[in-house]
């Protein structure tokens, strides 16, 4: 335990260096900050879509350093990439070494050792007891995509099921299981076919709907389901809802494709969301967290489902030298100290975000696992949904030194790194009340 507290001490210490936060020196933007927001406009797809005029020059533990010397409290780890906080010692340090050796080898031709000792890493945690394989991407929808392939190839099956309010990427095959912003499809179909959609959380609207009217159980190849829904909303799914997908999917041979891309690498007080629910997936997605800002992505299966030939699948970048090393000391420093700190700081998170809701009746329904949290924002006289106000709020936070984002429709959520602290925690948290207090007016 003196080691694990060791690791947790040199990020906090790293982050103090950078000096305290919030501490806004010049309105954001400042001079800096606004002549590379006019320059970026100048060259750079307008798809991007930024919530406001941040500019980072540093970061450290879960504080953010822009161009011109401010500094932010970071609640969003980068929409929860950056697990172990910024630039962790021991993660840049595994990145160093590793660079200086190899760089790239492409892992879909030949052989190095930090692929292979994560692969081994990855299938020993993933949930279940059963053999696993591993197939490396670079992202989240890459992994996504080779998912779609792999369960039409093993159950010889091409339906799919997906959930309204998911989120599982934006190239064609994860954007056919996407349903989470009209804005994200526009104009770009025809799609994957064969994917239906149904309510999260409604085990009904594939027994008594989906199965009936649309399609055959036994045409199925996978559910895909996020065990946390992520961009549709942060919604906890009601304790039976994981469960009952996991007899249903046994029932009829359909794989359960659990989507921790952002839910996973202990995000939710555990390695994984779905061990909350006592659920083992078919496949398993990974990403973001999983090598602390280090592109990289996995497909962790059921040794005997990952049964495609040579050459079906494979990735020029899936697997880079420096990623792996990247996500083999993430995972030990979330084993040893920060999944448990994500846990610890749940209550104390909760209790905090339910104090602001009773303050202020724009606040609804505070929520989450771990440091996986939100909450929604309603106009407070017409208990409406107001996503002017939820912007309102993200907006005046910034401007005080706080980084939020938004997800759903009204909800801004709460993921900062897993290593911060509860100083910072509770200061993030005073600094939100004062936002939804100037957002208000």
């Amino acid at each position: 335990m003196a080691a694990s507290k060791q690791q947790l001490i040199s990020s906090t210490e790293t982050a103090c260096a950078l000096g305290p936060a919030p501490c806004i020196v010049v309105p954001p933007p400042g001079p800096k900050a606004a002549d590379a927001v006019a320059r970026d406009r100048r060259v750079t797809s307008p798809s991007n879509t930024r919530s406001y005029p941040l500019v980072v020059h540093r970061a450290a533990g879960s504080v953010v350093e822009d161009v011109d010397g401010n500094r932010f409290l970071d609640f969003t780890a980068g929409i929860a990439v950056c697990s172990t906080g910024h630039c962790h010692p021991a993660v840049v340090r595994a990145i160093e070494e590793q660079a200086g050796k190899l760089i790239h080898m492409c892992g879909s031709d030949f052989y190095y050792e930090p692929m292979i000792a994560l692969a081994e890493t990855l299938a020993r945690i993933a949930p279940g007891p059963d053999p696993k394989r591993v197939l490396f991407t670079n992202s989240g929808a890459e992994s996504v995509e080779a998912a779609i392939k792999l369960s039409r190839h093993h159950t010889r099956r091409k339906m799919i099921i997906a959930f309204h309010g998911a989120f599982h990427g934006r190239t064609m095959g994860a954007l056919s299981l996407t349903a989470s912003k009209a804005r994200q499809k526009e104009r770009f179909g025809p799609l994957v076919p064969m994917v239906e959609h149904v309510d999260y959380g409604d085990l009904s609207a594939i027994t008594d709907n989906l199965f009936k009217r649309i399609c055959s159980p036994d045409e199925v190849a996978a559910i895909f389901v996020e065990p946390l829904l992520g961009e549709g909303g942060y919604v906890v799914p009601p304790p039976e809802f994981l469960p009952g997908l996991r007899e249903l999917c046994d029932r009829h041979g359909i794989l359960l494709v659990l989507d921790e891309i952002q839910s996973g690498m202990g995000r939710t007080g555990r390695m994984f969301c779905c061990e909350h629910y006592g659920v083992v997936p078919d496949i398993l997605l990974l990403a973001k967290g999983v090598a602390s800002g280090m592109p990289l992505g996995a497909v962790v299966a059921r040794e005997p489902i990952m049964d495609w030939p040579q050459g079906a699948q494979g990735s020029t970048f899936g697997g880079n030298p420096v990623s792996c090393a990247a996500a083999l000391a993430t995972i030990e420093l979330l084993q040893n100290e920060m999944i448990v700190n994500a846990a610890r700081l749940e209550p104390v998170a909760l209790t905090r975000l339910e104090a602001i809701a009773k303050q202020h009746r724009c606040v609804r329904a505070p929520r989450g696992k771990g440091l996986m949290l939100a909450a929604d924002f309603v106009h407070s006289e017409t208990d409406q949904p107001d996503p002017a106000l939820r912007d309102r709020v993200v907006e005046e936070a910034f401007a005080r030194g706080l980084l939020l984002l938004g997800c759903g429709e009204t909800s801004i959520r709460f993921t900062p790194p897993l290593c911060i602290d509860r100083a910072q925690l509770e200061k993030g948290f005073d600094v939100l009340a004062e936002a939804v207090t100037a957002a208000e007016k």
